[in-house]
């Protein structure tokens, strides 16, 4: 019998697990704490269980998993979003006892799931970073806004707390009174943010660099550029390609050295028009949304995460394909508008990657639940949207 893989949270990149583990015969056992999540309904699922929120209720998730462990001992625990991450992380030496842990210890999970010590890191071993200042206090904060280049981003430390919040990745602000009240929310949400400059461009000029690393050297290694993001410009990503950008490999090799990382991630980076030089944005130390991309192309990095943990096999490079789409359809269906209102796209440029060889990320003949319980979750919150909105005021 295989080891079975537990999957903390079941959106997109946990669905991507699952099925990339699933397909192989991997025993899958879902965990999650959002509801409106369609990964724990795939055909791969062996059980759901639905768990407390891994920050808002630390104590109590770790504690499931604890209890959970009696039935499924020395199996791989993969956190499959940032909140499972930073929690697993902290109790890693207590998980252990149970799990074999698929991230790294929370030394080195916090040096890149704050941006503020990411970019202090990449600076100091010269990866080009856009210009960016942590204001210790609104005194910072008021003398930046004088000194500004307008655009600006008022960005937060932690993505993932502050998008559970105001339901965006950052703020783009166009003046100091815009700078100062997008700071003053974060703050009153106890929320730190770092100030920086923004980088123009087309979406397509963001990219990822994927890798398994282990004991300093990457063994697996895989590339691809965004082509559309949902909503424009700071959005998740829709739509992406498989290709080779060799200008990743040495900034992207170079940061997970230095954070003496082992496993998967994904870093991103986004070309400057004005200089050519691809930046760094961040370090996603777990499976990212695209990662059925990788598979699609012939690598699949969850299985050979897995192997590796449970097995010990090393992988060594694979060549992969080039040119294959990932399309988040839902995302980048709704993203279609403001991309046409931008007249960033002609009709057949839209078109173009779901008539060249795609795979979808949660359209799937083979596993056809998860699109449909995502399909019946977006009419439900437009119902309640549109019934709030019309509800009469009593």
């Amino acid at each position: 019998m295989m080891k079975p893989a537990v999957v903390l949270s079941t959106h997109n990149t946990g669905l991507g697990i699952i099925r990339a583990l699933g397909e192989h015969g991997v025993p899958v056992v879902a965990i999650f704490y959002q509801k409106h999540d369609m990964g724990y309904v795939s055909k791969y699922v062996k059980e759901k269980v639905l768990a407390p929120h891994p920050e808002e209720s630390e104590k109590q998730f770790i504690n499931l998993l604890v209890n959970f462990a009696k039935r499924y001992a020395n199996s791989v625990l993969f956190p499959a979003d940032d909140a499972t991450l930073v929690t697993v992380s902290k109790n890693k030496t207590l998980l252990e006892n149970y799990y074999i842990v698929a991230c790294t210890e929370w030394a080195i999970t916090q040096r890149f799931i704050e941006k503020k010590h990411t970019y202090k890191l990449a600076e100091s071993i010269g990866i080009p970073i856009p210009k960016t200042i942590i204001p210790q206090n609104i005194t910072d904060v008021e003398k930046y806004s004088k000194s500004a280049n307008y655009p600006c981003l008022v960005k937060p430390s932690q993505s993932h707390r502050y998008l559970e919040v105001f339901r965006r990745k950052m703020v783009k602000v166009r003046n100091a009174d815009e700078l100062m009240s997008a700071y003053k929310q974060a703050s009153e949400a106890g929320i730190d943010v770092l100030l920086q400059e923004y980088i123009p461009g087309k979406d397509s000029n963001s990219t990822n660099y994927n890798s398994y690393y282990w004991n300093n050297e990457p063994l697996v290694e895989f590339t691809a550029q965004k082509v559309r993001l949902s909503p424009p410009e700071f959005g998740v990503p829709g739509v992406l390609v498989s290709k080779h950008i060799p200008e990743l490999l040495m900034p992207g090799r170079k940061i997970l050295q230095a954070l003496g990382y082992n496993g998967y991630s994904c870093t991103e980076f986004k070309k400057d028009e004005r200089d050519g030089v691809y930046k760094l944005m961040e370090v996603n130390g777990r499976h990212n949304r695209s990662l059925l991309l990788s598979v699609e192309c012939g690598i699949n990095f969850p299985l050979i995460e897995y192997n590796h943990l449970v097995r010990g096999e090393i992988t060594s490079a694979i060549a992969y394909k080039k040119g294959i789409y990932w399309i988040d359809f839902t995302k980048d269906l709704f993203a279609s508008i403001q991309y046409r209102r931008r007249a960033q796209f002609s009709l057949i440029q839209y078109i173009k990657p779901y008539l060249k060889a795609h795979t979808f990320a949660v359209l799937c003949i083979k596993d056809p639940m998860p699109f449909i319980k995502r399909c019946i979750d977006i009419l439900s919150m437009a119902w309640k949207a549109i019934f709030k909105v019309q509800k009469p005021v009593e």
